[in-house]
């Protein structure tokens, strides 16, 4: 009888443990379970975002750093009266009308120089984004011109950075005035003259933009006191007062002139206004002629005694 409660009392304990162990086993289970499920929420829920983070990171590296490049460092194709290093897009045409009075010293007698006129009409087209061709006619000396603008390098940052803009700028030049002298020879090389322009320009900021154009002229008839050979060095710019509104200037330096004291560098200050699809420039300048090949060695016009010219230039630009 004592064997057999010894072993009924056994029976209980052990079935006592086992419960014990049971309830903890089962306690532990579902705590394992939840932390699996739990652990297979976040590690499902965060593939996505390093799926995504992995594709951007694979797109940036296909791509890589963009190069920026700048536009519109001045409003047109020309300063004022010199070239800039703007030109037309690809199947664009600008049509241009420069216009030049007669000087102020007039007085009233000529309503300081608005009795007086010269005028050039211009076409310059954009074959690519990076080659323009022009044909001019003015009537000062009744001159027929063509011209190239070759863009080498452009502003840029980013990937690729360059500092400055240069283009290339040649022009030919024919005047189809009657000559009067008759020791003249009335041929067509005695007519013709060239220019060639490296065009360097840098803009600044959103404001300033400023442009160094060593110059080149030829002409194959001059008087006796020239020189056919001509060099200059142009400097322009354009600060911008307002989103429409602008200020330019224009110098040229001639290193050999005429032994004459009538010659003078050439000077100008505007102002430009953009108006839609046309810009606007309204400015004064000591210089008659329109093409390169005259106003940079022929300017006989003097700021200081009144030798100066109002005149205007209107831009018009068309796409095809």
């Amino acid at each position: 009888m004592r064997l057999c409660w010894c072993w009924s009392g056994f029976r209980k304990g052990q079935k006592t443990i086992n419960q014990s162990f049971n309830f903890i086993d089962m306690k532990h289970f579902k705590y394992y379970c939840c932390s699996f499920l739990l652990m297979l929420f976040f590690l499902l829920g965060s593939t996505p975002l390093l799926a995504q983070e992995d594709l951007l990171n694979e797109l940036n590296s296909a791509v890589g750093e963009q190069t920026d490049y700048t536009f519109a460092t001045f409003k047109s194709t020309r300063i004022i009266n010199g070239n800039s290093i703007e030109q037309m897009k690809t199947r664009q045409l600008d049509f241009r009308v420069n216009h030049r009075f007669g000087t102020i010293n007039g007085g009233v007698y000529t309503l300081f120089g608005l009795d007086q006129a010269f005028v050039n009409l211009s076409l310059e087209y954009g074959i690519t984004d990076w080659l323009q061709i022009g044909i001019r006619r003015g009537t000062y000396r009744k001159t027929y011109d063509g011209s190239v603008k070759l863009r080498l390098l452009r502003q840029s940052s980013g990937k690729k950075v360059m500092p400055v803009s240069i283009t290339y700028f040649v022009d030919a030049a024919v005047n189809t005035l009657k000559f009067t002298n008759p020791n003249i020879e009335n041929t067509l090389i005695n007519r013709l003259s060239f220019t060639h322009q490296l065009l360097i320009a840098r803009k600044f900021n959103e404001r300033l933009s400023l442009q160094l154009s060593p110059s080149f002229v030829h002409r194959n008839l001059v008087n006796p006191t020239e020189e056919n050979n001509t060099y200059a060095v142009g400097l322009g710019g354009r600060y911008k007062i307002t989103r429409r509104v602008g200020v330019s200037f224009e110098y040229f330096w001639v290193g050999n002139t005429a032994v004459n004291a009538d010659f003078h560098n050439s000077v100008s200050i505007g102002v430009d206004i953009e108006t839609g699809g046309h810009v606007f420039q309204l400015f004064l300048t000591n210089s008659t002629a329109m093409v390169e090949s005259a106003f940079i060695p022929e300017t006989r016009g003097n700021w200081l005694d009144g030798g100066i010219r109002f005149g205007f230039n209107i831009s018009r630009v068309f796409a095809f």
